[in-house]
């Protein structure tokens, strides 16, 4: 096999683990295979036998049809939160209660195995949820970065805010241009006289 072949292989290989990743995003796919895992060992215990040497232990009941139907609606609920995902909490429901009736019906719910992945698959289907795609622009938004002021830097002021001195110019001269009055000095009025401050009349 020539190199060129190898990397179209690859090449392949990776566009469809990239739209079966796409594909199991939208939809339910770990509860619609675990609930299709716990049908096979409800439907296939019954009809089953087990060779201990030269003894034949053959696990079938007289429920054995009922077992078959719970094992075959179980795959067909999983084959739907695949394929019909908007169905899934009815599915999800479904496989809970079917996982619950085969416990006195099909050996124990298959030995407890199909039981308790019909269960997990159920609660999975009922809690997953569609993921919300964010709008292009909201993206951009959060890409761009913000914009920083160097350490020590006062933002500029606003254009309505209050007037500031210019170079040269004082403070009392900016609130007088700005139309503001100028308030009176105030001075400490306080002197110390035996180790205590009084304030003078």
């Amino acid at each position: 096999m020539s190199p060129e072949s190898q990397g179209q292989n690859e090449h392949y290989v990776r566009v469809l683990r990239r739209r079966f990743r796409t594909w199991r995003g939208n939809r339910p796919f770990w509860a619609g295979l675990f609930t299709m895992a716990g049908g096979v060992p409800i439907a296939y215990f019954p009809y089953a036998n087990m060779h201990l040497g030269n003894m034949t232990l053959a696990m079938s009941t007289t429920a054995g049809a009922g077992s078959l139907i719970i094992g075959v609606l179980l795959i067909t609920l999983g084959l739907t939160m695949w394929f019909h995902h908007i169905v899934r909490v009815f599915a999800g429901v479904a496989a809970i209660l079917l996982a619950l009736i085969s416990i006195p019906v099909a050996n124990i719910g298959g030995f407890l195995i199909g039981f308790l992945l019909a269960l997990i698959g159920g609660a999975l289907s009922i809690s997953w949820a569609p993921g919300e795609a964010k709008p292009e622009g909201a993206e951009a938004e959060e890409a761009a970065p913000a914009e920083l002021l160097p350490l020590g830097a006062a933002p500029e002021p606003e254009a309505d805010g209050p007037p500031f001195a210019q170079d040269g110019q004082s403070a009392e001269g900016a609130l007088h241009g700005a139309g503001i009055p100028e308030q009176p000095a105030q001075y400490d009025t306080t002197v110390e006289v035996d180790g205590g401050r009084h304030r003078a009349g």
